[in-house]
C-alpha cells in the first residue's frame, strides 16, 4: 500500500474520531502545530524517520514536545502509529488531516508572500478578493520576502498573481536585454 494510501486512511480515521468526540477544530490546530514543528525543526523530522531511533524513544520524545499542548486525539494517534512501527508517516498524515479537513469545511488556503509584513486591513482586503473568486472560507498563510522590493505574490491553488517590483525589474531586464 502506497504512503499517500495510508497516510490518508489514518488521517480520516482521526478525523471521524475528532468529530466523534467533537474536537476535530483542535484536532486541525494540533496538526498545524505539528507540521509546524516538522517544518521549523528538520533533527525532530530525520529523528520520525531515522530506523536507528527506537520506537519507543520515538514515543518519549513525541510525549514530551506534545503532552499538555494537543488534544488527546491527536496524542492517541501519535501513540498507535509509533506502536505499529510507521511514525515516519505522522508528518503525511498531519498533512492529509489538514486537506481533508479543510475540505470538510470549505476551507480555501490562499499564499500571499509580501516583502513587508500585511497590515490588518490588507490582510482582509485579500481574504475578501480570495472568497470572492472562490466563495470558500479563505485562510491567509502570510510570508516575508524581502527581496520582492514591493507588490506581492498570491497563490491560490495552481494559480498565481505576481505584481512584485522584483519580477517587473526581471521582466525590464529580459526587454532590454533583447
Amino acid at each position: 500500500m502506497s504512503q499517500q494510501t495510508v497516510a490518508f486512511r489514518y488521517a480520516k480515521s482521526l478525523l471521524d474520531l475528532a468529530k466523534e468526540k467533537n474536537v476535530e477544530e483542535k484536532v486541525y490546530e494540533d496538526m498545524k502545530l505539528f507540521t509546524q514543528v516538522c517544518d521549523e525543526n528538520h533533527q525532530f523530522y530525520l529523528l520520525l524517520k531515522s530506523p536507528i531511533v527506537s520506537h519507543y524513544d520515538k514515543l518519549t520524545i513525541l510525549q514530551k514536545v506534545f503532552t499538555g499542548k494537543v488534544d488527546p486525539a491527536s496524542m492517541s494517534i501519535f501513540e498507535i502509529i509509533t506502536r505499529k512501527n510507521r511514525e515516519e508517516m505522522l508528518p503525511h498524515i498531519a498533512e492529509d488531516y489538514l486537506r481533508q479537513y479543510e475540505l470538510l469545511k470549505g476551507i480555501q488556503k490562499a499564499y500571499i508572500t509580501t516583502a513587508a509584513p500585511l497590515t490588518v486591513a490588507q490582510k482582509a482586503e485579500f481574504q475578501k478578493i480570495v472568497a470572492d473568486a472562490t466563495g470558500k472560507k479563505v485562510e491567509i498563510v502570510e510570508k516575508i520576502d524581502i527581496s520582492l522590493i514591493g507588490g506581492y505574490v498570491l497563490t491560490v491553488n495552481d494559480r498565481q498573481i505576481d505584481t512584485s517590483v522584483k519580477t517587473k525589474l526581471n521582466e525590464l531586464k529580459v526587454k532590454f536585454m533583447n
